[in-house]
């Protein structure tokens, strides 16, 4: 066994998400989830080099990271970590970069954790849970804001009283961080280009999605905001909307903000358009059935992700390509073509036959007249596991 392993943590609310990677060879060996971690049994999966499943003894994500540890011993990998890397979903201004943990810094991420309360506390969680268990392992936090940090100040004020900026940190933050930073760096390689040179639009497109706008391998403008309810139409999240909306909608059903932000975040999206799924496969299944509703969603979600590519671009002097990642990003031929429609002055024109296989050795899908669209896939948890190996053995 390889003594150059990280493991990799994605806490969820209700889930985690976790990799192991051999570093010398950027593998993954096993790779799993624990799933419904608050409901009445909770369970562990994973496959690759051992697979299998087992049901977690109690509630709560201390109890699945408990079952982790125990299980990295089975598997004898726990002697042969050297980090773990935690993903993070809020890194506010003080963290724009991959950040190895110590006390002070966790103290400081405590502390902006309200920029992100579904996300951040159960962070938290997870790099705490970590500490306790493996109190002898390095731990580095892996922000999704941080290759965000480059955008201008015209990119990330908001237009609201500068106090608000000033005393809470309220603008434009971003995320999908991460894979904009993978992609950045796949794409220059696909297109032999300097990455500092690289100028292209990239939708990251899953049950959470943005686009970004990315100059010279630096974020420069995107379409989510001070939390990731902002943008595109999502799985369940709303996306852009007339902030007057939620005032309107607590007098109109007489309820409270609470109830509200849960809708716009939990109900909202695909599946509040459609009334049927935040699932883009079924949402395609049910068009083709003849489901009004759901084609009305798909519209709806491909129409703003053209509006979004277009409005970004005004950032880039040149677009060398735009890029479609994520898991609809990667997947849905006919999503890709539709967005394309829709935004007919890029004058791209996919080729079908590259577009049905999501693009050539180069990940490109459009015709060789046209300006360039791809299909690249992404590898957050990849750039994750660098950076903590980088960190972890940095002297």
């Amino acid at each position: 066994m390889s003594s150059a392993n990280i493991l990799v943590l994605n806490c969820g609310s209700s889930s985690i998400k976790f990799a192991i990677f051999d570093m010398s060879t950027q593998d993954v060996i096993i790779s799993g989830l624990a799933e419904r971690l608050y409901e009445a049994q909770p369970t562990i999966n994973w496959s690759g080099l051992h697979k299998g499943e087992s049901l977690i003894t109690d509630q709560g994500h201390q109890a699945a990271l408990d079952t982790l540890a125990v299980l990295l011993d089975e598997w004898h990998i726990l002697d042969s970590l050297t980090g773990i890397g935690h993903r993070v979903v809020h890194g506010g201004e003080q963290f724009s970069a991959s950040t190895l943990l110590n006390d002070e810094n966790i103290a400081d991420l405590r502390k902006i954790s309200h920029l992100a309360p579904l996300h951040n506390p159960v962070n938290m969680l997870g790099i705490e849970a970590c500490q306790k268990l493996l109190p002898q392992l390095p731990q580095v936090a892996v922000f999704d804001t941080a290759f965000h940090q480059s955008m201008p100040e015209h990119a990330y004020l908001y237009a609201v009283p500068q106090a608000w900026y000033e005393d809470h940190g309220v603008r434009k933050y971003g995320f999908h961080g991460t894979s904009y930073r993978y992609i950045t760096e796949a794409c220059a390689k696909q297109l032999n280009k300097p990455q500092e040179e690289l100028n292209i639009l990239c939708a990251h497109l899953g049950n959470g999605c943005s686009a970004s706008a990315i100059a010279n391998g630096k974020s420069v403008d995107t379409s989510m905001g001070l939390t990731p309810l902002d943008g595109l139409i999502m799985g369940t999240r709303c996306g852009s909307i007339d902030p007057g909306l939620i005032e309107f909608m607590m007098n109109a059903e007489n309820t409270s903000i609470e109830d509200i932000m849960n809708s716009l975040n939990k109900k909202s999206g695909l599946l509040g358009l459609s009334g049927c799924s935040n699932d883009m496969r079924t949402l395609l299944s049910e068009e083709a059935a003849g489901n009004e509703q759901a084609s009305q969603a798909i519209n709806a979600f491909c129409y703003r992700i053209a509006r979004e590519l277009s409005a970004l671009s005004a950032s880039l002097a040149t677009i060398d390509a735009v890029v479609f990642t994520g898991g609809i990003g990667e997947h849905a031929t006919a999503i890709r073509q539709r967005i394309i429609n829709y935004w007919p002055n890029s004058q791209i024109s996919l080729d079908s036959e590259l577009n049905n296989q999501a693009g050539n050795e180069q990940g490109i899908i459009s015709q060789a007249n046209s300006p360039v669209a791809m299909v690249i896939a992404t590898n957050e948890e990849l750039m994750i596991a660098q950076d903590c190996y980088e960190l972890c053995n940095h002297d």
